[in-house]
């Protein structure tokens, strides 16, 4: 349960950042203080935001092209924070079987999302696992 609650902390703090334009660290700093994790689901929350703010644009690139006429920025802001950290640890946290992300993001859209959300999240996040295993096959 306590990469579930991460996430969540991942997600609250992302559409922190994107919506109230608040410092990164202190975003962080906010909702760390107010959860009681593990040091190592810490350092996950705190890499995870890291990596989506490095990564921001290439990952707004990723849901534009995989949501199809839909623009990133008129997606609601917990539909984009939630397919910015999937995306994110779909592409680049290895110790996160893919399946797994996938049904956390469509988890953390039923509880913040609005009706659409679940399965809007669940289409997209399909078409970036089939897209990132075919890359996969065509390297490996």
């Amino acid at each position: 349960m306590s990469r579930r609650l991460a996430r969540q902390l991942v997600i609250q703090t992302l559409f922190q950042i994107d919506l109230a334009k608040t410092d990164v660290q202190e975003a962080l700093d906010q909702r760390l203080a107010e959860a009681n994790l593990e040091p190592k689901d810490s350092r996950f929350v705190r890499q995870l935001v890291a990596g989506v703010v490095e990564h921001r644009e290439e990952l707004d690139r990723a849901i534009n092209y995989f949501a199809e006429d839909w623009d990133v920025q008129r997606l609601a802001g917990v539909d984009r924070s939630i397919l910015r950290a999937a995306i994110y640890e779909l592409r680049y946290a290895e110790d996160t079987p893919r399946k797994v992300c996938a049904n956390e993001a469509v988890e953390l859209a039923k509880v913040f999302g609005d009706n659409n959300s679940p399965k809007f999240i669940n289409g997209i996040l399909g078409s970036v696992v089939s897209y990132l295993e075919e890359d996969e096959r065509a390297d490996g």
